[in-house]
């Protein structure tokens, strides 16, 4: 899968680096300074490199927790979200991190610790209040699991911070650390659905939407906390059957009054970025669409993004209450 390592040379002898080289020992270990001589320069094309990314192993030294935009949280006062790994091991079209970095190879910063100590640090300045912390922002929280141990280090440290909330989003069924742990009862997996014609066509590399389900489903049976989150709603021909098809198929598949949350979130993209991914994939269906550009971003025409949202939210609430259903107001 990996065949090329980067490594900054100031964490080439950090345990989590040595533990990932030792994982691909075949693979062709180069060093550098600093991860942006290899991941910033503009003469990168993003959709040749999602051929055969390598994996960049960097040191991270600020804002290693942000605030989450408004509108964008599942129930808590204070969200926040971060980012130890930019870029994806899928390729959905759909998604914003082709059209915000120039290159697509995988960056994981390798020091964990300075991000805990960042989470609980914002944890503590509100006891008794929860904070929710959101994963997979820049990424697949999961995908990437069998190389990185993110979840493995991140849910101990939730584990001891009770008021403290994560949220691991993902369309992985890299589940094997989660289900070798008990479960942890202030963590979220989050599994992303589009319907299965949708995802045929635009979510590569990604597993099957019934996959994902049946991964959430032995989650759920093993304890843990599992969210949905249909997120972007994509426009196809004969979506409404399309989308009621896939709520009648996970909702009757998971035990809905344990679910902790569902959001719904409409296609929007900066100009900037739809431009550049629209140039990568110029025969891309998806970015010819009945879209509409206003206030810098693009999306689906008013009329139609508002239907598309009506008739999502409709559906949802046949099946979970009204304070699970969390829209995404972004």
């Amino acid at each position: 899968m990996i065949d090329t390592i980067y490594v900054e040379q100031s964490v080439r002898g950090h345990p989590r680096v040595r533990q990932i080289l030792g994982r691909f020992p075949a693979a062709r270990v180069i060093g550098c300074e600093r991860y942006g001589e290899v991941f910033n320069p503009k003469a990168q094309n993003f959709r040749l490199q999602k051929h055969r990314p390598a994996l960049i192993l960097a040191e991270k030294f600020k804002n290693f927790v942000l605030p989450a935009p408004a509108g964008y949280g599942i129930g808590a006062m204070r969200n926040y979200y971060f980012s130890h790994l930019l870029n994806c091991l899928y390729d959905c079209r759909y998604c914003f991190l082709q059209g915000m970095y120039q290159s697509a190879n995988y960056l994981l910063f390798v020091n964990y610790e300075d991000f805990h100590d960042e989470i609980r640090r914002l944890a503590a300045e509100s006891p008794g209040e929860q904070t929710h912390f959101f994963s997979g922002y820049d990424c697949d929280s999961l995908a990437l699991e069998p190389v990185s141990r993110f979840a493995e280090s991140f849910l101990s440290l939730f584990r001891d911070l009770p008021d403290a909330w994560i949220e691991l989003r993902t369309k992985s069924t890299q589940i094997r650390t989660l289900l070798a742990m008990q479960p942890v009862p202030n963590v979220v997996v989050a599994f992303s659905f589009t319907p299965e014609a949708t995802a045929a066509a635009v979510e590569d590399k990604t597993p099957a939407p019934a996959k994902r389900l049946a991964a959430a489903r032995r989650l759920q049976d093993r304890g843990w906390s599992v969210g949905l989150r249909f997120d972007p709603v994509i426009f196809q021909t004969d979506w409404q059957t399309q989308y009621r098809a896939l709520f009648e198929q996970v909702f009757s598949q998971l035990e809905v009054a344990r679910l902790h949350s569902v959001s719904l979130g409409a296609f929007r993209l900066p100009e900037a970025f739809f431009r550049r991914m629209s140039s990568l994939y110029p025969e891309e269906r998806l970015f010819a669409g009945p879209l509409d550009s206003q206030q810098g971003m693009v999306s689906y025409r008013r009329e139609l993004e508002q239907a598309l949202l009506d008739f999502c939210r409709t559906e949802i609430l046949k099946y979970v209450p009204g304070e699970k259903f969390f829209p995404c107001r972004t």
